[in-house]
């Protein structure tokens, strides 16, 4: 049974400005984890054999997140045309030797966001896993303090990046120079 992603409320007063998003606005959003946090959102979907660019998880995690942002609502709005535009995939390292799996993994995905528009706002969330540590993990890098009964066999934890420790200050930058990178390699090979 798939669990429920539950991206956490804004624990600033007032609360960030992208956090909750409005659902007028264009925005980049790009979500990632622990790929055992990700199966527990994504069951169904095998992640044991690596494809090339996006993996068969990424545009079922991006709608979730889309709609767990916005509800349904804003993802008829918006068409119904989501696509992941880049991902992120940390390779099982052996010494310095790359394994053939992955065991974290992030897509990127834009909500209204112009097609001429190269810098658009980021919103960068990151899944927490809480049960393979009972928390403790979330509670170091997390500006509020967790309970993981809370999550297990419920929820998958998400927080967007204003409500950690780690500030965002360099997403925008980031995000947006990976999204331009895919797209000029997927036109060079075109």
């Amino acid at each position: 049974m798939a669990l429920k992603l539950y991206i956490h409320p804004c624990i600033h007063k007032p609360p960030h400005h992208l956090h909750p998003p409005q659902a007028d606005k264009p925005l980049r959003i790009r979500i990632q984890g622990p790929l055992e946090s990700i199966q527990k959102l994504l069951p169904n979907v095998s992640w044991d054999k690596i494809v090339s660019f996006p993996q068969p998880g990424g545009l079922e995690l991006a709608s979730i997140t889309h709609q767990a942002l916005y509800g349904w609502k804003a993802l008829r709005m918006a068409n119904g045309a989501l696509m992941v535009w880049d991902e992120y995939l940390a390779w099982v390292m052996e010494g310095r030797r790359a394994l053939d799996h992955i065991d974290y993994y992030g897509v990127t995905f834009d909500h209204l966001v112009p097609a001429d528009d190269p810098d658009p706002e980021v919103f960068a969330i990151n899944i927490i896993e809480v049960d393979n540590d009972g928390g403790k993990y979330a509670n170091e890098v997390l500006s509020f303090s967790v309970n993981p009964t809370d999550y297990t066999g419920s929820k998958v934890l998400a927080v967007p990046r204003c409500c950690q420790r780690k500030k965002g200050t360099q997403d925008r930058r980031l995000i947006n120079g990976l999204v331009a990178e895919r797209d000029s390699e997927v036109q060079r090979c075109s």
